[in-house]
């Protein structure tokens, strides 16, 4: 798992069928990092700090192997010392 802070929703109104309307999400790791793209399987919104899954276990939480997800937000993160 890797911590990520939401930055914004993003819109694909064309997708491949097995992507279904699970929301996506644009989210880095630190500031100035490249962005990636998360779905969105918790209810997030922007200034979210989330816990993030890649491959495999990234298609297991949206809820089908079929998924095409490499990143998939799990948590959201209530409190943070860090």
């Amino acid at each position: 798992m890797k911590i990520y802070q939401v930055e914004k929703a993003i819109v694909s109104t064309n997708r491949i069928a097995t992507m279904d309307h699970k929301p996506l999400l644009l989210v880095r790791e630190k500031p100035g990092a490249s962005p990636m793209v998360a779905v969105d399987a918790v209810g997030c919104k922007p200034g979210d700090w989330v816990l993030c899954v890649g491959s495999s276990a990234a298609r297991d939480a949206t809820g089908t192997k079929a998924y095409p997800s490499d990143l998939t937000i799990v948590g959201i993160i209530d409190k943070w010392e860090g």
